[in-house]
């Protein structure tokens, strides 16, 4: 591997393995994301689909000396290695995805279909996340957070169409995505989590950085 495609790597398998609390941690990375709850043939939701985009100052390290052929193009085959390297130490951090069904968090399977392109000066990375076992939405509510729980990457879905169903949902099923939190109830949040201890933890297993994320739900009718 070339210097410059290491410490790209390292940057982001650094910011992956910095620690926080809740009244210190900062973004140093920002990635716009769409999402796909992707249903199987039975009706069940089996994985959730993801499709980052980096923010500038990222894509410039880590494309830096990625050009190899000198076109000025960034082709997956150039881009590979640090697809593949990023997604080996996402692996540890659950691909920063929450899924829960009746409240209770879910086992992930391996994530075999991922990819990373260069499209319109942007970077993006997209992989499908799937559940270890798929789980039927019209016995229970499914939810999904994708989010950094240190806050050291903020995640943050764009406005227009931020979430979609792919396959079989069951008609009486229906996709809802709660709405970004306001600029006061950020500031509410924030200021109530620099009166907790650095172990303080929310309830539901769920941890601080899981307070600022959208919600994505799977609510079907008896």
């Amino acid at each position: 591997m070339n210097t410059t495609r290491w410490a790209a790597s390292a940057f982001f398998v650094s910011i992956l393995a910095v620690s926080g609390s809740p009244a210190s941690a900062h973004p140093h990375v920002w990635i716009e994301m769409r999402s796909d709850v992707v249903f199987n043939d039975q009706g069940q939701v089996a994985a959730l689909n993801l499709m980052w985009t980096f923010d500038d100052a990222y894509a410039q390290m880590a494309l830096d000396g990625l050009d190899t052929n000198g076109d000025g193009v960034y082709s997956p085959s150039e881009l590979d290695p640090l697809t593949k390297e990023n997604i080996a130490s996402l692996k540890d951090y659950d691909f920063f995805t929450v899924m829960r069904f009746n409240g209770q968090k879910q086992a992930l399977g391996e994530v075999t279909e991922f990819g990373q392109i260069w499209s319109n000066d942007k970077l993006q990375l997209h992989m499908q996340v799937p559940l270890k076992v798929p789980v039927d939405p019209a016995k229970g509510e499914f939810m999904a957070k994708v989010y950094d729980p240190d806050f050291f990457i903020a995640m943050d879905y764009v406005k227009d169409e931020p979430v979609s169903v792919i396959g079989a949902m069951p008609k009486t099923c229906e996709l809802l995505v709660k709405p970004v939190a306001t600029d006061a109830e950020v500031e509410q949040t924030r200021a109530m989590l620099s009166t907790k201890g650095p172990d303080w933890k929310p309830e539901n297993e769920e941890d601080f950085g899981a307070l600022f994320a959208q919600t994505v739900i799977i609510q079907c009718k008896a």
